[in-house]
């Protein structure tokens, strides 16, 4: 185990970071699958209550890449996925109407 003050103190940094990455982590895959859910649901959705939740998905996926909690292609890549299935579902919504 930690020998010295100095690795003692890295543990319970680290230990903080870990716990605050995964906090953030969840928080995004959670505002996904809301999204998800507003987009398979089959009650009439309105296109702009899907793309508000698209924006704060982008603004909290692109904080966590801002601060290092996501690497940047990783938050490109889930940004294009979530963005393809909203785009799709709000060109349906659109062609309904």
């Amino acid at each position: 185990m930690a020998n010295t003050k100095q690795q003692r103190k890295r543990i319970r940094q680290n230990e903080k970071r870990r716990v605050k990455n995964s906090q953030v982590k969840s928080s995004i895959r959670t505002v996904a699958k809301g999204i998800i859910k507003l987009i398979d649901s089959k009650e009439k959705q309105d296109p702009a209550t899907i793309e508000a939740g698209f924006q704060k998905f982008v603004k909290i996926v692109d904080t966590a890449a801002g601060k290092g909690v996501l690497k940047k292609n990783t938050a490109a890549r889930k940004k294009s996925r979530l963005a393809a299935k909203v785009n799709a579902a709000v060109a349906k919504l659109k062609e309904i109407a």
